[in-house]
């Protein structure tokens, strides 16, 4: 009995969780978005750092795969042949 009665308090706090957000999630690629046709440059990235609040920097260059996984307060700025920033997105 006990035991139900716990896990339908988790069940029940789950939601509660989850709407939250995560409050260790800095990235804000809003920002970041008048970046795009910009050269991409480690002057570039340092300042993209610092408009979105980020914490880590992944640069994709063209033609590369890259994970799907979220990762918290990462921001991947991917450019192409040119070195010209085309996408700027959190995770």
């Amino acid at each position: 009995m006990a035991r139900s009665i716990l896990a339908a308090a988790a069940i029940l706090a789950l939601p509660a969780c989850v709407s939250a957000g995560n409050p260790g999630d800095t990235c804000r690629a809003a920002p970041g978005q008048a970046f795009i046709g910009r050269a991409a440059s480690s002057a570039v990235g340092a300042e993209l750092l610092r408009v979105t609040s980020s914490r880590i920097l992944r640069w994709v260059p063209p033609g590369t795969i890259v994970t799907t996984d979220y990762k918290f307060g990462r921001l991947t700025v991917a450019y192409d042949g040119a070195m010209t920033i085309t996408t700027i997105s959190c995770g």
